[in-house]
């Protein structure tokens, strides 16, 4: 489709058959401003419009709705508005998982010339509402007078304005953005519309798991959960409808239902967004840096929960192993070979029929399960399983899921498997029937109770279109959120099993809310250079959206053009094993294998690489302590710490990890990148040499064996002093600290080069 470069259009979709008979409502001038139960009430008369162009229509009367304005302690603002019934209740809402320390402020009403002022308990200007005329110098009668526009500015922190973008106009009846409204299908709201002002030189991030550069700014994005099928497109399988913005704050759009954003696109003085729904219901988040911001963004949707120290070990996998004795050969070699590995992950081959999934082992390649399993821990080994929410036709589990409601009903069948395996679909679990829920959880308690460790949620980015589920909720409604039930689910029966603080899933979509749920990967990326930048990308963007543990498919996921036959060649492979490193959870998966010594060109290196990885876990379990208790992500994007430098928010390839290492990923086979390092003084860790940032360092060649990475000068990092195979090893006694002061004379001279030889 062509953009029309019509507002109406492009954002609102009445060129679609569909919207023949849709009207636009359009907010204008507020009438009336009262304070009720600490919030406050702002009463706004919504015009229709003509067509073609947007016009005014004086012939209908205009209709009123109530905008509510909440304060939430001294940096959050929420603005919500009903078009079509009431507002849902947030103890409803399972995206909202509030902090206890977000109390709501009381609002006061401060009437003014221009309008009014809404001011809190501190004194602090929250909002403030302008009615008054603008200024004009009579000149010319030949068009009609331009018509009102909701004209408002937020203040989430109290001194950082956020305008509603009023008056984004040519001339009357050429609307590029509105303030405010809504569009009317059948006499009833069926999508809300809204548009901030956005200044020339705004950039934005964020979104959820998006696969493009830092600055989002020009972009127009559909945040509606799909099967992304590779890390190089537009679409995801985490949209978070929340950005942060170099303005100084972020946006949090609460709803389930689609949504589009335009981010100074469509306008290039708006950020625009269209909801899917009746509701428009949006929080400004405020701080005194994008920490913060994400920070109080996790306060009202929920923080991660803390994840085990062996989760931090190396995850091994492909799709798939098929038998016991197949992993078990798999852990003797990389035990010989001194490959360490905390985890052999079991993909769609485990069921009686590969990708069939029956939540049941086969008997005949796995003949003791248990055994296998209590046989795989005395060597170190955790077992992580396979799953996916659609139940397969042809499995003794079919007719109970039928029968006792826990798929949902269907207006008309429909099939689609999302699977490699040509699988005879029967339906996904209707999570919103409690009595699925149970009979789920049991499927996985039976799991655990045989000693499986983790549950991989696979897929949740699809529901059937025609689906009637318990909870009545639409299609439209619950696409999106099913994520969020489905990992849900599983998080909940894990972390009773296994205790808290031990529990974690291995989980693909997203959508606000399933940060508390870790752990993320990225999904499906291709094993080629572009694959491996595309997936950085996306762990820079997931981590402004507030998701603090994440990971990739190291080596890539599938081949080209040869779907499982195309191996990712050796450079890539440790190229990919380097940023795996530096990732919060690193796993190796794809269609082919991926296990160190089926590369033996290049198995040393990444032997050094796996041993790095295990002398950092000290460090990595620390910062995903900090990510619980604060919401940091693990691996975060230059601006996270930066958001003042113009040049961080165009730096999409490299990355901290934690608080004190920069890392730049080599992503090309003649090992050259330009480094930038942004304020304050770098230690680089392989010489020693202290550098002085800002400064963008060209041509830095790096060796197969190594990649760029800078240490924070004068930080201190734990770091593990003796090698292992696996976290059981581990005398958490004998961390030592690795300072990067005047005593540190490079990585040859340190704790770590006397354990590691790169």
């Amino acid at each position: 489709m062509k953009p029309s470069n019509k507002f109406v259009y492009d954002l609102l979709d009445f060129d679609s058959p569909e919207a023949a008979e849709d009207v636009f409502w359009l907010a204008g001038k507020p009438t009336q401003v009262w304070e009720h139960n600490g919030a406050v009430i702002i009463e706004i008369p919504f015009q229709a419009q003509t067509r073609p162009k947007q016009m005014a229509d004086r012939t209908i009367e205009p209709k009123l709705y109530q905008l509510v304005v909440r304060a939430y302690g001294s940096q959050v603002v929420r603005c919500s508005i009903a078009y079509g019934g009431r507002m849902p209740d947030d103890r409803e809402n399972p995206m909202i998982e509030w902090d206890p320390t977000l109390a709501q402020k009381t609002l006061r009403v401060n009437k003014t010339a221009p309008g009014w002022e809404l001011i809190d308990g501190d004194g602090a200007m929250r909002m403030r509402i302008t009615t008054q005329a603008r200024p004009i110098k009579k000149w010319s009668s030949l068009l009609p007078p331009p018509q009102d526009f909701f004209e408002a500015a937020v203040f989430p922190d109290g001194r950082t304005e956020v305008p509603f973008m009023a008056y984004d106009t040519f001339s009357p009846g050429h609307i590029d953005s509105a303030s405010m409204g809504y569009v009317e299908r059948n006499m009833n709201a069926h999508r809300s519309v809204f548009s901030l002002h956005a200044r020339a030189d705004e950039k934005f991030a964020g979104t959820g798991e998006r696969f493009l550069g830092m600055n989002l700014a020009g972009t127009t994005l559909t945040l509606e959960n799909e099967d992304a099928s590779g890390a190089n497109s537009r679409r995801a399988y985490k949209n978070i409808p929340f950005y942060v913005s170099s303005r100084g704050y972020g946006l949090l759009i609460m709803t389930s239902n689609h949504v589009r954003l335009s981010l100074a696109d469509i306008s290039t003085r708006a950020v625009q967004g269209l909801v899917e729904s009746d509701v428009l219901d949006l929080f400004f988040i405020g701080g005194n840096n994008i920490a913060e911001i994400v920070q109080n963004y996790q306060r009202i949707t929920g923080f991660p929960r803390k994840v085990p120290l062996w989760s931090y070990g190396v995850w091994m996998s492909r799709m798939t192993y098929f038998s016991a004795d197949e992993t078990l050969d798999v852990v003797r070699k990389l035990r010989e070979g001194q490959f360490p590995c905390d985890v052999i992950h079991l993909d769609t081959g485990w069921f009686r029929k590969d990708w069939q999934c029956d939540w049941q082992f086969n008997e005949e390649r796995f003949p003791d399960p248990k055994g296998y399993m209590d046989q795989m821990r005395e060597l170190g080994i955790r077992i992580s399983l396979w799953q996916t929410p659609n139940v397969a036709r042809k499995t003794e589990l079919y007719a109970t899921a039928r029968d006792n409601g826990y798929l949902p009903r269907k207006r008309i069948a429909s099939g689609d498997a999302s699977s490699f395996g040509n699988v005879e679909y029967g339906g996904r679990i209707d999570y919103t029937n409690p009595e699925a829920v149970r009979w789920y959880q049991g499927l996985l308690k039976n799991l655990f109770d045989l000693g499986a460790e983790v549950i991989k949620t696979d897929f949740g980015e699809k529901i059937d279109h025609n689906a009637i589920f318990y909870n009545q909720m639409s299609y439209e409604q619950l696409h999106n959120l099913y994520a969020l039930l489905y990992q849900k689910a599983a998080f909940d029966i894990t972390e009773q099993a296994k205790g808290k603080d031990q529990a974690l899933i291995w989980a693909r979509a997203g959508w606000t809310g399933c940060q508390r749920y870790p752990v993320h990967w990225s999904g499906d990326c291709a094993a080629t250079w572009d694959g491996l930048a595309g997936t950085i990308k996306a762990g820079l963007h997931i981590g402004l959206s507030g998701f603090a543990f994440w990971s990739h498919d190291v080596g890539g996921f599938h081949g080209l053009p040869d779907f499982m036959n195309n191996w990712p060649e050796d450079d890539l492979y440790v190229r990919w094993t380097q940023v795996g490193v530096f990732s919060s959870h690193m796993r190796y998966h794809g269609t082919s294998p991926r296990e160190p010594y089926e590369y033996p060109q290049v198995a040393d290196i990444v032997r050094e690489w796996l041993k790095l990885r295990y002398a950092l876990i000290p460090y990595l379990y620390d910062q995903g302590n900090k990510a619980v208790e604060k919401g940091y992500p693990v691996l975060r994007a230059l601006v996270f710490h930066h958001p003042d430098d113009p040049f961080c928010w165009h730096i999409d390839d490299q990355f901290y990890c934690g608080d004190n290492l920069l890392v730049a990923p080599v992503l090309n086979k003649e090992g050259v990148r330009d480094v930038y390092l942004p304020e304050g003084q770098w230690t680089d860790l392989w010489t020693g040499e202290t550098i002085n940032g800002p400064v963008l360092l060209k041509g830095v060649k790096s060796e197969l064996p190594r990649i760029p990475v800078y240490c924070v000068t004068g930080s201190q990092i734990p770091v593990y002093p003796e090698m292992v195979q696996h976290t059981g090893e581990m005398d958490l006694n004998k961390i030592k600290q690795l300072n990067f002061d005047q005593s540190y004379k490079g990585f040859e001279a340190s704790i770590l080069g006397k354990l590691i030889n790169l």
